[in-house]
C-alpha cells in the first residue's frame, strides 16, 4: 500500500479522499490555487503545495504543476478525484512517466470513453443497447441538420468530450436547431476544449439509472448495483438514490451485466460508472447506454451506504496492485440511501450559481443514518471559479420511505445564510408527494416546478418580528462592543435601547421585502421587551442573540428560535418551528439616505455574477420583444442568456465577445417601450 498520495483536487472530494487515506495510514498531500489558500482541504492535508492563480485553467488543470508538487512531496500516487484532470488521459500518462501511480483507469480506457461518439461505437460492438442517434465524426452543419431531421424531434445535442450537463441542449423543433447547436458547441469548447457533439433521440420521460462498476488488474470485474439520478436541473444531478425504486430484478441483472461488459470491452481498471437511460413507456423497462464516466462519481456515497463498502479504499487497493476483495456473488444491497447536493445557487433565477460568504452554516450531525461530505466551513467564500457545491447530505434507512423521512429531517437541520442556496428547493422536493411515490424521471423538476419553486411571497408577519428583534439585538451587541472601547461605557447614546432625550423610546425600522417596503414601529419597554406594530398587527417580544447567530425569542408567550444573520443591509432569518412560518427568508434594511438619493431608479440589465461575454446578439438601436435573447454570459463553465425584460429598444452595447465583466455591471443599455 502507498505511504503518501497527492490529491489533485479541491473541496469536498479532496476532503473525502483524505478521510479514507488517513484511516489506511496513508499521508495525504493537497494542492491549492491562490483562491484556496485558506480552504478546508488545505487545512486537512499533511502537506499542501500552491499550483497557481484562481482560474482552474491556471492551477487545477495544470497537470505539470500537480506532478511537480507530487514529486516535491515524495508522493507515490495521485488521486484525481472527479472533475479537473480526473478523465484526462494525457495527465494519466504524464503521471506514469514521472514514476507516479495514477489512481484511476488506464489512459486507453479513458480515451475510449472520453469521446461519447467513439464510446457508442464501442458499445454497439459490445452489444450494449444504444439510444437512436448520430455518433459520427463528421461535424458539418448540413450533415448534423440532416441527421437531426432523420432522428426526429425532440432531440438532444450533447458534447462528445464531457458531461455534467455542459454542452447539452434539448431541441424541440428544426427552427431552433442551428442556434442550439452553436450554443452547445461554444459551451463544450469552454468546458472541455472540444466542440464536437452527438445527437440523440430525446425520450419523453426517461429515468437516469447508472451502474457502479469496479475492476482490478487481475481481470476481475463486478458491479455494485445501481443508482437512480433522475432528479436533475440544467441536466445536472441534484438528488440521487440507491437502489433505483421499482427496478425489476431482471432489469437490474441485465443492466449490471451490460455495464460489466462495457468495462471489459475497454480493459477497464478501477472505479467507473456506466450511465443508462431507462424508458418505462409502454409498461416495460428498456434501457439504453448513455455514457461511461471513468472516475469516481459525486454520488458514490449512496452506493457505499447500501453496500457498507468504502469505494475510495477499493480505488487505493486496486491502484496498489491488489485484487478486488469480493466477487459478484458476495455483494448485496442493504437498505436504501438518498443523497442531496447542497449548492450555492438561486432556484428562483433558473438555478443561477451564487457567490458569497457562508455567514452561517449548520449541517446535521453524522451518525449511522446520516452522513455529511463537505469541503467548506462557516466563514468560507463560494467564488466564481469553481463548482458551487456546499455539501452533500447522504441518508440511509431500511427502506425508501424511512430514508425519505431521514432526508427531510436532515434538510430541516441544515442552515445556510450569507448567499442563495437550494436548501428550500430540496426540502420542497423531498416533501413532494410525487417524490414520495417514486414517480421519477429526468423532467421531474420541470413538471413540478410550480410546487418546488413557486412565486416569491411576502415574508410572514412573524418572520418580520424575528427579523426586527434580530436587528435590534445585533445593534445592541455592536453598541456594547463600541461602549467597551470608550471612556464612558454607560453613555445613553451607546445603549441602542431607543433612548431619546425628552422623547418616547421608539423608532421605525423599514425592510425591503421583494418590491415592497414594510415598516415596523418598535417601542422599547422594560427588561429588554419590545412592542412591535405594523399593518394592523402588534406583538410583544423579548429575546437573546448569541454570537453565532442563534436567536431565542419569547413572542407573546410562545418560545421559539431561529437563525439570524445581518451583513450590511442584508438580513436573513431561518425558522423551523411550527407556527413560525418555517424556511429561509431574506430582507433588506432600508437605508433612508440611499433611498432619498435613489427616488427615481432605472431598470438595468446587470451581470448576475462575474463572467465572460461569449455572444452579443443585438446592436444599439435594435428593437426587441419581451424575452428575446440579447447577450450570453459564461460563468462557472455554464452559459446564462440575458433576455429583454419587456418589449423595447437597445440603447447601448458596452461589451464585446471575450470581455470579462464583474457582477452588477450594466451589460446592455435598454429602454422599455
Amino acid at each position: 500500500m502507498f505511504r503518501k498520495i497527492l490529491i489533485a483536487n479541491r473541496g469536498e472530494i479532496a476532503c473525502r479522499v483524505m478521510r479514507t487515506a488517513r484511516r489506511l495510514g496513508i499521508r495525504p498531500v493537497a494542492v491549492y490555487s491562490e483562491a484556496d489558500a485558506g480552504a478546508l482541504h488545505v487545512a486537512t492535508a499533511d502537506e499542501a503545495y500552491p499550483i497557481g492563480p484562481a482560474p482552474a485553467a491556471d492551477s487545477y488543470l495544470r497537470g505539470e504543476r500537480v506532478i511537480e508538487a507530487a514529486r516535491s512531496a515524495g508522493a507515490e500516487a495521485v488521486h484525481p478525484g472527479y472533475g479537473f484532470l480526473a478523465e484526462n488521459a494525457d495527465f494519466a500518462e504524464a503521471c506514469a512517466k514521472a514514476g507516479l501511480v495514477f489512481i484511476g483507469p488506464p489512459p486507453a480506457a479513458i480515451r475510449a470513453m472520453g469521446s461519447k461518439s467513439e464510446a457508442k461505437a464501442l458499445m454497439h460492438k459490445a452489444k450494449v443497447p444504444l439510444v437512436p442517434g448520430y455518433h459520427e465524426a463528421d461535424q458539418n452543419l448540413e450533415v448534423l441538420t440532416l441527421a437531426a431531421e432523420q432522428i426526429g424531434y425532440p432531440l438532444l445535442i450533447k458534447a462528445s468530450a464531457g458531461g455534467g450537463g455542459k454542452g447539452m441542449r434539448v431541441v424541440e423543433n428544426g427552427k431552433g436547431f442551428a442556434a442550439a447547436l452553436q450554443a452547445a458547441r461554444r459551451e463544450a469548447k469552454a468546458a472541455f476544449g472540444d466542440d464536437r457533439v452527438l445527437l440523440e433521440k430525446y425520450l419523453a420521460r426517461p429515468r437516469h439509472v447508472e451502474i457502479q462498476v469496479f475492476a482490478d488488474g487481475q481481470g476481475n470485474c463486478v458491479h455494485l448495483f445501481e443508482r437512480d439520478c433522475s432528479i436533475q436541473r440544467r441536466h445536472q444531478k441534484v438528488l440521487e438514490e440507491a437502489p433505483a425504486p421499482g427496478l425489476a430484478g431482471a432489469t437490474r441483472h441485465a443492466m449490471g451485466e451490460a455495464a460489466v461488459a462495457a468495462a471489459r470491452a475497454i480493459g477497464y481498471v478501477g472505479a467507473g460508472t456506466v450511465e443508462f437511460l431507462l424508458d418505462e413507456d409502454g409498461g416495460g423497462q428498456a434501457f439504453f447506454f448513455m455514457e461511461m464516466n471513468t472516475r469516481l462519481q459525486v454520488e458514490h456515497a449512496v452506493t457505499e451506504m447500501i453496500t457498507g463498502l468504502d469505494l475510495v479504499e477499493w480505488q487505493l487497493r486496486v491502484a496498489a496492485g491488489e485484487a478486488l476483495p469480493f466477487a459478484q456473488d458476495d455483494l448485496a444491497i442493504d437498505g436504501h440511501a438518498i443523497e442531496a447536493r447542497l449548492y450555492a445557487e438561486d432556484p428562483v433565477a433558473g438555478f443561477l450559481p451564487a457567490t458569497g460568504t457562508l455567514r452561517r452554516l449548520r449541517l446535521p450531525t453524522g451518525d449511522a443514518h446520516v452522513r455529511v461530505d463537505t469541503g467548506v466551513r462557516e466563514g468560507d467564500a463560494v467564488g466564481v471559479h469553481y463548482d458551487p457545491m456546499i455539501a452533500k447530505l447522504i441518508v440511509w434507512d431500511e427502506d425508501r420511505a424511512a430514508a425519505v423521512r431521514r432526508l427531510a429531517a436532515a434538510l430541516d437541520a441544515t442552515e445556510i445564510l450569507g448567499l442563495s442556496s437550494n436548501v428550500e428547493f430540496l426540502r420542497a422536493t423531498a416533501g413532494h408527494p410525487a417524490f414520495a411515490a417514486a414517480e421519477l424521471d429526468t423532467r421531474f423538476i420541470e413538471r413540478h416546478e410550480a410546487d418546488l419553486i413557486g412565486e416569491p411571497a411576502p415574508v410572514p408577519d412573524r418572520i418580520l418580528v424575528l427579523a426586527t428583534l434580530g436587528v435590534v439585538l445585533d445593534r445592541r451587541r455592536e453598541a456594547g462592543v463600541e461602549a467597551d472601547g470608550t471612556s464612558d461605557r454607560w453613555s445613553p447614546w451607546l445603549t441602542a435601547q431607543g433612548w431619546r432625550l425628552n422623547g418616547e423610546a421608539r423608532e421605525v425600522i423599514a425592510f425591503r421585502d421583494g418590491e415592497i417596503e414594510r415598516e415596523i414601529v418598535v417601542r422599547y419597554g422594560r427588561g429588554g421587551r419590545l412592542g412591535l406594530e405594523a399593518d394592523g398587527w402588534s406583538a410583544s417580544a423579548v429575546g437573546e442573540l448569541s454570537a453565532d447567530g442563534h436567536l431565542s425569542v419569547d413572542l407573546d408567550g410562545m418560545r421559539c428560535s431561529a437563525g439570524f444573520v445581518r451583513h450590511g443591509l442584508a438580513v436573513s432569518v431561518i425558522a423551523r418551528q411550527p407556527g413560525v412560518a418555517g424556511g429561509t427568508h431574506h430582507l433588506m434594511l432600508v437605508d433612508p439616505v440611499a433611498a432619498a438619493e435613489d427616488e427615481a431608479p432605472t431598470a438595468r440589465l446587470s451581470a448576475p455574477m462575474p463572467g465572460r461575454i461569449v455572444a452579443v446578439l443585438v446592436d444599439a438601436g435594435t428593437s426587441v420583444d419581451k424575452g428575446q435573447p440579447l447577450l450570453v454570459l459564461e460563468a462557472m463553465k455554464m452559459e446564462h442568456t440575458v433576455a429583454a425584460p419587456a418589449a423595447g429598444t437597445v440603447t447601448g452595447v458596452p461589451y464585446a465577445v471575450g470581455d470579462q465583466v464583474e457582477e452588477g455591471v450594466e451589460l446592455i443599455g435598454f429602454d422599455a417601450s
